[in-house]
This record gives C-alpha cells, structure tokens and sequence, in this order.
C-alpha cells in the first residue's frame, strides 16, 4: 500500500502501480477470497490520492491507473465457457456497460489470444472482488469528471462574453491585424489550455479513448456555452461577435486537426449548434435568404424556436456597408406559424441547450486502445522487487 500509493512511474507505456496491485491480488487469491479487507483498503487509498482536484497531474496518474486496474479486472474476471458463481450487482453507469460487453469480446486472433494468456489469468471470483470492480469502475468515471470540470472552470470566463472591443469602442473583425489586446488572445488561452491537458494526459499514457470522452464532453460545454449566449443576449447575436466566435472556431477546428482523431475524437462534431449559428450570423444580405434556404442549407440542425429568437434577437450594429441586417418580415411569419403548430405538440419549446456530460462511446473502441499484448513487457514495482516476499512479481 505504501508503494503503490506513490507516484511510481510508469513501464512500456502502462502504470506500474496498476500492474502491481493486480499481480498481488492475483498471487494472493485475493479475487477468491470469501472475505478480505485489501479491496477496502485500495478504495480508501484511491480516494485518499484524488483529493486535491485541482491537480490535474495527479488526476491523469490516477486515471491512468484506475482504468488499467478496472481492465485488468474486467479480463480476469469470468470464468472460461462458463457463468461465475456470483455475479456483480446490476448497473446502468458507463462503466458498468462496459465491463458487460468486454465478457462479449473475443480474441481476434491467436497472437491476441496467446498475449490475454500471458498478462491475465481467469478466476472465480467472489463477491468481495466483484464488488471491487464497480467500485474502481466509479472512480474512472469520477475523475473523468474531475478532469472535465477543472477545464470547464478555466474556460467558463472566456465564453462568457461577446467580443471583445478595442481602445476606440468599436468590436474587432476578423480578417484584420489584431494587437496585444486583441481578442485572439481569449482564444490562444483556450488552446493553450487544451494543450496543455493533452500534454499531461498523454504523459500519464490515459487511454486515448477516455481523452477522447474527456475533450469530446469539453468541446460540448463550448457548443452549449456559446450557442446559449448568442441567443440570450443581445450584444452576443450581431455579425461582429459571430466573426469574432467564427474565428476561435476555426482555431479549435485547427486544434482538433493537430491532436488527431486518435485523442480529439468527434469533439469538432459537438460544435454543429455554434457552428451553424455563426454561419448565419456572418451571411451578408441576410434579408435576401429565404425560410428554406436558412434551414435546408445555413442551418439544418437548429430547431424554428432556435431560428425564430436568432432571427429576432439579431441588432446590426455596424455601418450600412456590410448589409447585415436580418431576415425578412415574410421569414419571420413563416417562423411563427410553424411555432403555432408546434406549440399544439409535445415538442419542447425550449431554445437553450442543455450542458449533457454523459457522452457515450464505443467499448470497443476502448478495448482496442489497451491491447493485452503491451503489458507483456511492464515490469512491477522497482523497490518491491528489492522484497524476498514479492519475488512472484519477476513471474
């Protein structure tokens, strides 16, 4: 406990303290134990090891950890052929899909299957081990969360407000020369941070698909955050802000891009809302499109509700030179008896999106991002080796 309750690195790109929490408990059968308090004990010492939230360092290292643990777990154990004996309590959290469906994922091949063999090994577990799993399960998912909200926390500030104005009043454009007071600096500071998380997530060697969910859920909160300003306030719904949003758009699309697919997911997908919204925005001659042209081509994925207090809420506060006014009256009654008959519906009459952390992904996209075969070579813990009682971990 001692140990493993330390920051001990890492081996072949896997955390030690994982490897070796499972070695022992394999070697001690303590997965078959009828009664045993060292389940108890690894929870108190994870708990014990997240508590300063807002060190995002501990939290990847830890999630590194836990889900490797809960992996680990999830291969061992069941029973080859056969139902075990006792079977873990039901669960519809993330997690507990997950360790479902990898009981339905077989090796794809000998080579898989030859790796599974030499790094797992299955046993007939008791209740103690089976209660440990969704335990472990629940902390991946809470510091998933942790992670997520520290980032929403940073950025909460800079989506907050419409853009930025210079010394002389007037709102800044894209496409011009920006100085150090620009609003570009609003956005270098989301993709610094970002950045920087990425960095520590891929140094704490995080599962790619549990960065994916993290940045996917982060991307989200942008979609949400922007979209719901731009129609609650006023100053937010006029063409300048919408170039302003537009070009911190085009910086995450970038920074999506540079990331790769492998960590950044779908997360440029969740921006649809925002993204459609800052079209329409910056179109000029706005007056000139008409109700199926704003919705089949501009804006395919907003509802009329979401249209109609856009359209409406829209000021032009620029000089008559950019012909940025809104739509035209005729648009605007198409809007309203199409709400009419809506509003005789079910259909929500909301215009605001809600903030929906629970994203759901692919298990087994999850399972082929920890492949068995990499744990062949992970060694255990240096200074346990040193240890005559923990010789089974050379084994």
């Amino acid at each position: 406990m001692n140990c493993v309750s330390k920051n001990i690195g890492f081996s072949q790109g896997k955390p030690v303290a994982a490897f070796t929490i499972y070695k022992s408990l394999l070697h001690w059968k303590s997965f078959e134990a009828e009664r045993t308090s060292v389940f108890d004990h690894l929870i108190r010492l994870i708990g014990s090891a997240i508590e300063n939230e807002d060190n995002n360092d501990q939290m990847a290292y830890w999630l590194s950890n836990t889900s490797t643990l809960l992996f680990l777990l999830e291969r061992s154990l069941k029973s080859a052929g056969s139902a075990l004996s006792r079977k873990p309590p039901s669960t519809t959290s993330l997690f507990g899909r997950m360790a479902k469906s990898f009981r339905l994922s077989p090796s794809n091949n000998l080579a898989a299957a030859a790796a599974a063999l030499a790094v797992v090994w299955q046993v007939q577990a008791k209740q103690p081990a089976l209660l440990f799993m969704p335990q472990v399960a629940a902390y991946v998912e809470k510091i998933c969360g942790i992670i997520r909200d520290n980032l929403k926390k940073e950025f909460h500030s800079l989506l907050m407000y419409p853009a930025p104005r210079t010394s002389k009043g007037s709102i800044l454009r894209s496409g011009r020369s920006f100085g150090k007071d620009s609003s570009s600096s609003h956005w270098q500071s989301i993709i610094y941070s970002l950045n920087t998380l990425l960095c520590t997530l891929k140094e704490n060697f995080v599962p790619p698909v549990l960065v994916q969910k993290i940045f996917t859920q982060t991307f989200s909160y942008f979609n949400v955050q922007l979209f719901n300003s731009l129609l609650l306030h006023r100053e937010c719904c006029t063409f300048s802000n919408g170039e302003y949003v537009k070009s911190g758009l085009a910086e995450l699309e970038l920074w999506s891009c540079q990331a790769k697919e492998e960590y950044s997911g779908s997360s440029w997908d969740e921006l649809k809302h925002i993204r459609q919204a800052v079209g329409f925005l910056v179109t000029h001659q706005k007056y000139r499109i008409s109700y199926d042209e704003i919705t089949n081509d501009l804006c395919p994925i907003l509802s009329v509700q979401q249209l109609y207090r856009m359209c409406t809420l829209y000021w032009d506060e620029s000089d008559d030179n950019y012909n940025t006014r809104s739509v035209s009256p005729d648009v605007i009654s198409s809007m309203r008896i199409l709400m009419t008959e809506e509003s005789n519906s079910a259909e929500s009459s909301s215009f605001l999106l809600d903030d929906n952390s629970r994203i759901r992904f692919s298990v087994v996209d999850l399972s082929n991002s920890i492949p068995l075969k990499d744990f062949l070579d992970v060694q255990p813990a240096e200074e346990l080796l040193e240890n005559p009682a923990f010789q089974f971990l050379h084994e």
